[in-house]
């Protein structure tokens, strides 16, 4: 609570998925006023452009950096150089900003994605440069990883408080669902829930499902930044997840039992699976800061799924309808 005391806090992003929940613990779990937490929404503020990043840093004592442009595997291929251009320019500038505007503390998000394509199971923090990351996500990945070398750069040139943290893939309420460029548990919800309000007889999922996850709840991400934010002061990067992964196939036999949806399941091979395996080492987290993921994976895919049928389902029975 301290920590916080009298802080203006920036959060960029802090009107997405995650920055909503972060906000949201900000404010009832850390007693912050909502007057001193700044969202620059980016419908009026292109972060992109480097004199708007000036305009948001100003007076800030916290930057809590979450913006970013993301996607599943299809958008990625679709878009590389967006998501590298994007993620680069609005990150770079970002720090460089709030260096000049000499910020307290900079929290810097990056992404599993930034992690060598083949990396020894789990991935510790020390393996991140042991090679070059999935073709699919490269680019927003080593867009992402480029805030790594700025922060420690910073840090050594300038005395900069600069933290960079690895979430692994994030999911729960409030997601983004749009099919265009969901990721993937998102993306297979609406799938079976549709599929079942429609009564389908197959669903087509792509991959060979034999590729592993790891998924971090979104609280509990958000979570995992505020500690962080408030007890973690090092150059080095730390993964935040649970330790836990999940092959593609048993995740959507799960989500299919958890939306009701009985149907066949087709396996469309042709489509890439993306990184073979995800798992991350997460007892840096907990040394450091005290992290340790809550939410059971079975609980948070029930709490997104009711959701997500809470908020379109109607949307869906009329599409049926018409």
């Amino acid at each position: 609570m301290d920590f916080w005391a009298e802080k203006e806090i920036l959060v960029t992003g802090g009107a997405g998925f995650l920055g909503s929940f972060l906000v949201d613990k900000l404010i009832k779990e850390r007693g912050v006023n909502p007057g001193k937490i700044r969202i620059p929404r980016s419908q009026e503020t292109d972060l992109r452009v480097w004199e708007n990043c000036l305009k948001v840093v100003k007076g800030a004592n916290i930057v809590i950096h979450l913006a970013a442009k993301v996607g599943g595997i299809g958008f990625n291929k679709e878009n590389p150089a967006t998501l590298f251009y994007d993620n680069a320019m609005i990150g770079v500038q970002m720090m460089e900003a709030a260096r000049q505007e000499e910020v307290e503390k900079f929290v810097a998000i990056g992404t599993v994605c930034a992690y060598p394509k083949y990396t020894k199971v789990p991935f510790k923090e020390e393996d991140l440069w042991n090679g070059y990351p999935e073709e699919t996500n490269a680019p927003y990945g080593i867009a992402k990883k480029m805030l790594l070398v700025q922060a420690q750069a910073y840090r050594q040139q300038y005395g900069f408080n600069a933290i960079f943290l690895l979430p692994v893939n994030l999911y729960g309420p409030r997601d983004n669902f749009d099919p265009r460029s969901s990721h993937v548990i998102p993306a297979l919800i609406r799938k079976m829930v549709e599929a079942r309000l429609r009564e389908e007889k197959e669903v087509v999922v792509w991959g060979t499902g034999k590729a592993s996850r790891e998924f971090l709840y979104v609280e509990d991400a958000a979570e995992g930044i505020l500690l962080a934010s408030e007890k973690y002061n090092k150059p080095d990067p730390v993964n935040l997840g649970t330790g836990k992964e999940i092959t593609i196939k048993e995740l959507v036999d799960l989500i299919a039992t958890l939306s009701g949806y009985s149907g066949k399941i087709v396996w469309d091979t042709s489509k890439p699976d993306g990184q073979p395996r995800r798992l991350l080492d997460v007892s840096r987290a907990e040394k450091e800061f005290g992290f340790k993921a809550k939410v059971d994976f079975r609980e948070g895919l029930k709490r997104t799924i009711d959701w997500y049928e809470a908020n379109v389902k109607g949307e869906i029975i009329g599409q049926r309808s018409r």
